[in-house]
């Protein structure tokens, strides 16, 4: 088990910084085209938002892809700044509107960590808790979601876990029911928190700027 190769990817991106409010954005932009875009919360270190745009298509930009994210929006991503490995192009940053339109009534998955847990909730799930299966598939990579009524199926990925070479693990997995809404956790294991601190430690070498419209704001407020 190993995550240096996803620390190289990490390291190959040209990567721009700022901060707004109580959140560092960073914008990565990999040799093979693809970018990815972060927001992490200040106090915590915790990541709350990762989307993906993968490489230029013929006609116009890729969408945004969301990976991590308590609900799908708008990055708001407005930084141009350079740093070390080339400079910022605010035309190719996430500023895309990516608000998905669900029905009131359709399951939606929704996705966050904490610094010990991955979690996942599933709203609109009618059903008592005994109704579910949550099981670990290391064939698949994933956690496979399903009813005993057949009303609902899903097979969701933990790329967490792929970056260091691990598979989802039956025993890491704890579930529970309340308002509609199915809560899965999974307990990260020490080589997750490891990779995750290793990536820390890289974005700390990484130039950031400050947002000055959140800076004046705040001063203006004292």
């Amino acid at each position: 088990m190993s995550y240096q190769n996803w620390l190289n990817y990490l390291t190959s991106a040209e990567k721009n910084s700022m901060i707004s409010g109580r959140l560092r954005k960073v914008l990565y932009k990999f040799p093979d085209g693809q970018q990815m875009a972060e927001d992490y919360n200040l106090d915590t270190g915790v990541v709350l938002r990762r989307a993906w745009r993968k490489c230029k298509q013929l006609m116009g930009q890729p969408e945004w892809e969301i990976e991590l994210g308590e609900e799908p929006r708008q990055l708001n991503w407005s930084g141009n700044t350079t740093n070390g490995a080339g400079g910022g192009d605010a035309a190719n940053t996430p500023d895309d509107d990516f608000m998905l339109r669900e029905s009131n009534t359709a399951p939606l998955l929704t996705k966050r960590v904490t610094k010990k847990n991955i979690e996942w909730r599933i709203r609109n799930m009618p059903y008592p808790l005994n109704v579910y299966n949550v099981s670990a598939s290391p064939e698949q990579h994933s956690i496979i979601v399903r009813t005993t009524n057949k009303k609902y199926y899903k097979v969701i990925p933990v790329p967490e876990l792929d970056r260091c070479g691990t598979s989802p693990a039956q025993s890491n997995i704890s579930v529970h029911h309340q308002f509609n809404t199915l809560i899965i956790t999974y307990l990260k294991p020490p080589i997750l928190c490891e990779m995750e601190a290793q990536v820390l430690l890289l974005l700390k070498d990484v130039e950031t700027e400050t947002d000055m419209d959140d800076l004046l704001k705040g001063l203006m407020a004292k």
